[in-house]
């Protein structure tokens, strides 16, 4: 894997470059809803995507919830946990399956994608280690529950601020990635790319 410039780096991009967004501008984003390609794959695919937003999104009003005290501790460690476990297992997951199954796929059907599969290849890395720094400072700040309130505060700040760092880039990544692949999918049809769910 190549070392990206700065600005293409998933926690500093606004957008994949245009050389990458040539199928994004012939089948843009609000078409795809309606378009005859759109198969079972494309829809999983989006759904997931949604899935980790609404998750992401609720595990950071949780946060917000516990910290305003809205959410008692052990109520919030109850409903917390699972759902954190959930989220970092499916996404840990459903990047593996990318990078070793679809992406090469996509890859070699369209050459001139092959750069935006490699900025995505590069986003699973960087997004894989804030998941690891994720899960760490969730474990520091469910222990910290059990201790004083001075404890208890700022390991809710750290762990809100590794979440927001880890939600920027994922939503970032997902909106890209979706960009790239969609509108491959609507080109040559699930079938032709052999991707049939």
């Amino acid at each position: 894997m190549s070392e990206l410039p700065n600005d293409l780096l998933v926690e500093n991009r606004k957008k994949l470059p245009d050389d990458l967004r040539f199928l994004v501008e012939k089948y843009p984003r609000e078409n795809w809803a309606g378009h005859a390609n759109l198969g079972e794959m494309a829809r999983f695919w989006l759904q997931r995507h949604d899935m980790f937003r609404e998750l992401g999104s609720m595990l950071q009003k949780s946060v917000g919830d516990y910290r305003e005290g809205v959410l008692r501790p052990a109520d919030f460690a109850q409903w917390f946990a699972p759902r954190l476990r959930f989220f970092l297992q499916q996404l840990h997951h459903h990047h593996q399956v990318e990078d070793l199954h679809y992406f090469p796929v996509f890859a070699r059907a369209e050459r001139r994608l092959q750069r935006g599969f490699d900025i995505l290849d590069s986003d699973h890395h960087v997004i894989h280690d804030a998941l690891e720094r994720n899960a760490e400072t969730a474990r520091e700040f469910l222990v910290a529950l059990q201790q004083n309130a001075d404890k208890q505060r700022l390991a809710a700040d750290a762990y809100a601020n590794e979440n927001e760092r880890l939600i920027h880039m994922l939503t970032r990544h997902l909106f890209d990635e979706e960009d790239l692949i969609i509108p491959l999918m609507l080109d040559r049809g699930e079938a032709e790319l052999g991707i049939q769910g």
